[in-house]
Formats: C-alpha cells, sequence, structure tokens
C-alpha cells in the first residue's frame, strides 16, 4: 500500500481545496470545505457544520446528486454519500487543476 507523500500534500495545499474555495467565493456560494489530510468535502452550508444535526441541516440532495454527476460525467469522482475529493498517491497537478477547472464549470452551469 502506498500513501500519499509529502509532494501530494503538497498537491493537496497548493490547489485541492482552495481551488474549490476560490469558486465557491466567486459564486458566493454559502458552502465550505472541510479538509483533513488529503481529503476536501463540500459543505453547502458556512460555516461548516460541526454537529450531526448542522450536518443534516445542511444536506441538499438535489444538489448533491448534481454536483456527483457533474463531475463524475467528467471524470472527477467524488466519494458516495459524501460530497468529498480524495487526492491519492498518482495525484498530479494537472489532475488538480482539472479538478478546479471542472469545479469551477459545476458551479456556474446553473447560473448558464
Amino acid at each position: 500500500m502506498r500513501l500519499l507523500g509529502r509532494a501530494g500534500l503538497d498537491l493537496v495545499d497548493m490547489g485541492g481545496d482552495g481551488g474549490a474555495l476560490a469558486g465557491i467565493d466567486t459564486h458566493r456560494l454559502p458552502w465550505s470545505v472541510s479538509r483533513l489530510g488529503a481529503r476536501s468535502a463540500y459543505r453547502f452550508a458556512a460555516p461548516a457544520p460541526r454537529t450531526g444535526t448542522e450536518s443534516a441541516a445542511a444536506a441538499d440532495g438535489e444538489l448533491g446528486d448534481f454536483l456527483h454527476l457533474y463531475l463524475a460525467n467528467r471524470g472527477i469522482p467524488l466519494t458516495p454519500f459524501h460530497n468529498m475529493a480524495l487526492m491519492f498517491p498518482d495525484t498530479t497537478e494537472q489532475d488538480v487543476d482539472a479538478h478546479t477547472e471542472i469545479f469551477a464549470a459545476a458551479l456556474a452551469a446553473p447560473h448558464g
């Protein structure tokens, strides 16, 4: 088993969640990004929920389905039942850039 090394974590720092936050800010969405190591979860609430009750209240099934399908149809999978992007040992800078670009397009799609 290979673990995400320093280079992979540098990619996360470089744009994994920062690129997503830039898109969220651009569209002035009341969303947040929660990051734990190589995982970035997109939450439909700002600030991010801190309890199970807050998390349930922030859930939006249709919005979650849209985000999952939009990204998956363009080669960017999110974890099932969560809006979470994962970085892998083989993740490249180009992968991070592609995610950022496609995520931004997903945010713009409902407005376009």
